[in-house]
C-alpha cells in the first residue's frame, strides 16, 4: 500500500500524525492497520471520552465484561481490564513503528483516572500501575497539566515512564510542563536511569481556545470580532516558540549529552468546531519539526483530501503569534480567565465521560450476573 500524498507531506515536514481514537471494532476490522499503511498514522491517543464512545452500546466488549463479572471483578476493575487490553493490542500493532522511530512514534496513550486530576500522589501511583498493567514499552501515560499534575509528571518521568501531558491551554502552563519534564529527566539521570528510553509529548489544545475566545469576542463586538479564529493557532504557535527556547537551552543540552530526548509539542483538539473555518485550520497552520498532530478521523480525512500546509513554525512566527494574543487581550478578553475555565471544563468533561462509562459497564455487569 502507498501513503496518501498529503499526509506524507506532513510526515516529511516533521509532523507525526497520531489518530485521536481507539476502539476494538477499529482494530478487529483492520481499519487501524489500514490507516497505518495509507495515512501515515504512527500513533494513537485515547482519553475517557474515546473509551466511553468505544464501549458504550457496543457488542464487542460484552463477552469480556460477562467473563470478568463472573470472576467477581467490580466495575473499576472491569473498565481497567478492557481499556488496557485495547491499549496493549494497539501498542503491539505499532511495535515496528516504535522500533524504527527509536521510540518517538509507535506510541499509544492511556490516561490516568480523570477523577485524580487534583490528587498528586494518587496520580503518581496510578501512572505506575497503568504502565505495569499495559506492559508495553511504547505506552504513554497521560497526566493532566493541572497544578497538582505537574509534580506527578516529574515523578513519572523520574521513574522512567514516558508521559503524554494533556489538557494544556496556556503558554504559561506549557512552560511549567517543560520544566516538570526537564526536572524529571534530571532526577532520572541522578538515579542512573537510561534517559534515551524516556519520551514525552505535551498536548496543547487548540480548537477549544478558539471556541471560548470567539464567544467573548462576539460579546465585545466592534473591531474585536475581526480577531475571531486567530487565537487558537496563535496560542499554539507562541507555545512552539517556548519549545524552541527550552530545547535550545544549556539546561537541555546537558541532558541531551546524557541521551535525553526532546519533549515534542502535540497539537490536540484539532477538530474544527466552527463550520465557517477551514476543516484543516489546525493542521495547515501548525506544521512544526518536530511535532505531533493528533487528529480525529474527520480531520484526518479532510487532511488527506485537501490539506495545504503553511510554512514550518519558527521563532519569527512565534513572536508574531504573541502579538496576536496581545491584540486579543487588548480587545478586552481576559486570557488567564479563558485558560483557567478551559482547564476546569476539560477535567470536568473527562470526569463526566468516565462516570458515564462506569455506569454503562455497571449495567452490563448487572445483566451478566442476573
Amino acid at each position: 500500500m502507498t501513503q496518501n500524498p498529503r499526509t506524507q507531506t506532513l510526515s516529511d515536514a516533521g509532523v507525526s500524525i497520531w489518530l485521536d481514537d481507539l476502539s476494538r471494532q477499529r482494530m478487529d476490522s483492520g481499519n487501524l492497520q489500514e490507516l497505518i499503511d495509507t495515512r501515515n498514522i504512527v500513533g494513537v491517543t485515547t482519553n475517557p471520552s474515546i473509551f466511553q464512545a468505544a464501549i458504550s452500546g457496543r457488542s464487542e466488549y460484552d463477552a469480556d465484561i460477562a467473563r470478568l463479572a463472573g470472576e467477581g471483578k467490580d466495575v473499576d476493575a472491569v473498565v481497567e481490564t478492557v481499556t488496557t487490553d485495547d491499549v496493549r493490542r494497539a501498542a503491539d500493532l505499532f511495535a515496528d513503528v516504535y522500533t524504527t522511530s527509536h521510540g518517538f512514534d509507535g506510541r499509544v496513550s492511556i490516561e490516568v483516572d480523570p477523577r485524580l486530576a487534583h490528587e498528586t500522589e494518587k496520580t503518581i501511583a496510578q501512572a505506575k500501575h497503568l504502565y505495569e498493567v499495559v506492559g508495553r514499552e511504547n505506552v504513554m501515560i497521560k497526566i493532566p497539566a493541572t497544578v497538582e499534575g505537574l509534580p506527578a509528571i516529574t515523578a513519572a518521568i523520574a521513574e522512567g515512564i514516558s508521559v503524554n501531558v494533556t489538557l494544556i491551554f496556556s503558554v504559561a502552563r506549557y512552560e511549567e510542563v517543560i520544566d516538570a519534564y526537564l526536572t524529571g529527566l534530571e532526577q532520572a539521570a541522578a538515579a542512573g536511569k537510561d534517559l534515551s528510553t524516556i519520551h514525552s509529548v505535551a498536548s496543547f489544545f487548540v480548537s477549544r481556545v478558539d471556541a471560548e475566545i470567539d464567544k467573548r469576542l462576539t460579546d465585545l463586538g466592534g473591531e474585536a470580532v475581526s480577531l475571531q479564529g486567530a487565537a487558537g493557532v496563535a496560542n499554539a504557535q507562541a507555545a512552539f516558540g517556548k519549545y524552541l527556547e527550552a530545547f535550545g537551552s544549556e539546561r537541555y543540552s546537558a541532558l541531551s549529552a546524557k541521551g535525553a530526548n526532546v519533549q515534542r509539542a502535540l497539537w490536540a483538539s484539532t477538530g474544527v468546531k466552527n463550520p465557517e473555518y477551514s476543516d484543516t485550520l489546525y493542521v495547515d497552520n501548525l506544521v512544526a519539526d518536530p511535532s505531533v498532530n493528533t487528529m480525529p478521523e474527520k480531520t484526518l480525512d479532510a487532511t488527506a483530501d485537501h490539506s495545504e500546509p503553511a510554512a514550518s513554525l519558527n521563532a519569527e512566527i512565534a513572536t508574531s503569534a504573541e502579538g496576536v494574543l496581545e491584540r486579543v487581550a487588548a480587545a478586552g478578553v481576559d486570557l488567564d480567565d479563558v485558560f483557567a475555565l478551559l482547564e476546569r471544563e476539560g477535567v470536568e468533561k473527562f470526569e463526566k465521560a468516565w462516570e458515564e462509562l462506569l455506569a454503562t459497564v455497571s449495567e452490563s455487569i448487572d445483566s451478566a450476573r442476573a
